[in-house]
């Protein structure tokens, strides 16, 4: 017997494939033969499970792989975020709000577990695979990077010093010199890594293409057109955020990297040859994303009180 409910429930559907130039009949006979889904077809666990690809047969570098691909997909998920705050046509204090508490919740969940590249490898496993992955190196996040292009004005991801010598540049003259550009160059000569060689070729274009989408939409952009009283809700949530990526995310790098690259009485260069002395201390980059919204005081000493946790 078919119910009112059920009826209904028929004719909307017709309705939906008529409109579609599509026959529900034929979508009722596929139904028939369909398989039942299972959970490890629907989040594809088997190819999940063979993403790993060691270059060596040390175990622990499984560890290595398995973190930094978990990181990506919470990228992925931040981006997703940063998208419904900008490009949503009505930027309300409610959608901040909701997007903005669920990418600080990523960062949380990434930078508080971050113990397991820390404390969570055998110093001596990893020193021996890490150059078998030249020049691979974590500093080739494309997605990392297009976070903080989506997040603010693109000169704030510039060095202060040379943002006024810039201000009235365009996007790809200030893309030029973005601040990480010089976090991958050879220790000895200063020339450009194949790690940056490599992740310029593939990333700078779709970079500059992000950063023309973004230039008056990012999340910067987007805060500063919300009402007073929204920005008032907003404004705390924007300061962990911008803790979040600009500094405890490269101090828990650092701590790594001085966990497994420090070695009296020099230091081991980084794998894929990055300057990590001098880029991942946050006290020394000072990128900010919302200057406006700290006091000077704060900037001053941007990531120096971190350091020292």
């Amino acid at each position: 017997m078919v119910t009112t409910d059920i009826a209904d429930k028929i004719k909307r559907l017709e309705e939906k494939y008529a409109a579609m130039g599509q026959n529900l009949s034929s979508y009722l006979d596929g139904l028939l033969y369909a398989d039942y889904l299972t959970y490890w077809d629907y989040i594809q666990l088997d190819v999940l499970l063979n993403l790993q690809h060691p270059r060596t047969p040390i175990p622990d570098e499984n560890i290595f792989i398995i973190y930094h691909q978990i990181t990506e997909l919470y990228f992925k998920l931040t981006l997703q975020a940063i998208e419904q705050i900008c490009l949503t046509p009505e930027r309300t204090a409610v959608v901040f709000t909701t997007q903005l508490k669920r990418i600080n919740s990523y960062m949380h969940n990434l930078i508080h577990s971050f113990d397991i590249m820390v404390d969570g490898m055998d110093k001596e496993q990893f020193l021996r695979f890490r150059m078998a992955l030249l020049p691979a190196s974590g500093f080739q996040s494309g997605q990392f990077r297009m976070i903080e292009i989506c997040s603010t004005r693109l000169l704030n991801l510039v060095y202060e010093p040379q943002r006024s010598a810039l201000e009235n540049s365009d996007l790809k003259t200030i893309l030029d010199n973005i601040y990480w550009r010089s976090g991958a160059t050879e220790l000895a000569t200063g020339k450009k890594t194949l790690t940056l060689q490599q992740f310029e070729k593939k990333y700078m274009a779709s970079f500059l293409e992000l950063a023309t989408r973004y230039e008056y939409g990012n999340i910067q952009a987007a805060y500063r057109l919300l009402p007073e009283a929204d920005k008032a809700v907003v404004i705390p949530l924007l300061k962990e955020y911008d803790l979040n990526i600009n500094v405890r995310w490269p101090l828990v790098h650092y701590k790594s990297a001085v966990r497994y690259l420090h070695k009296s009485p020099e230091d081991i260069a980084a794998t894929g040859g990055t300057n990590w002395q001098q880029f991942l201390p946050p006290k020394n980059k000072r990128i900010v994303f919302f200057p406006e919204l700290w006091t000077d005081e704060a900037l001053n000493n941007w990531g120096k009180l971190a350091m020292r946790e």
